[in-house]
């Protein structure tokens, strides 16, 4: 799909789901990473994740269209616009559109941080941390004994 097949899917869906035209401009944008797509509140314009159409196929496209299409309509009008406003969550309940779209296969695979467990040798006092740190600059906060590294804890990981 081209940016102008882009823009045509938007100013039909604009004017199918929202009854009104879409005036700016709709493109893929290579860059994003992380969203689906976002609504640029100084132009206008809409950036739409191309992988997302890759991966996920036309019927998840469609939706993210209609949901930043829901800002950009609602912003235009002078209504709440964020997803927190009740105007945007009725709006998208209206029109059907999700109100995040699904992680791509890349981003699932994150991993989280892993958790460095010590214990106070006097008093058994248990520190999560997510840095490692020098055991011989820092004691207990409990009872100032000293501190011993454990490893890194697996159940967070």
């Amino acid at each position: 799909m081209t940016n102008e097949e882009l823009q045509q899917l938007t100013e039909q869906i604009s004017l199918e789901s929202f009854g009104k035209r879409f005036r700016h401009d709709a493109y893929f944008n290579g860059r994003l990473r992380t969203t689906g797509g976002r609504y640029l509140l100084v132009s206008h314009h809409i950036e739409i994740n191309k992988k997302y159409l890759d991966e996920h196929g036309y019927a998840e496209l469609v939706g993210i269209i209609k949901h930043e299409l829901a800002h950009y309509h609602l912003h235009i009008e002078g209504r709440g616009y964020q997803h927190r406003d009740s105007d945007f969550r009725e709006l998208i309940k209206a029109v059907g559109a999700p109100r995040f779209c699904t992680p791509l296969p890349s981003q699932k695979n994150k991993r989280l941080p892993r958790n460095k467990v010590y214990e106070c040798s006097d008093c058994g006092q248990l520190y999560h941390r997510k840095k490692r740190f020098d055991t011989n600059k820092y004691r207990c906060g409990k009872c100032s004994g000293r501190l011993t590294f454990l490893g890194v804890d697996q159940s967070l990981a």
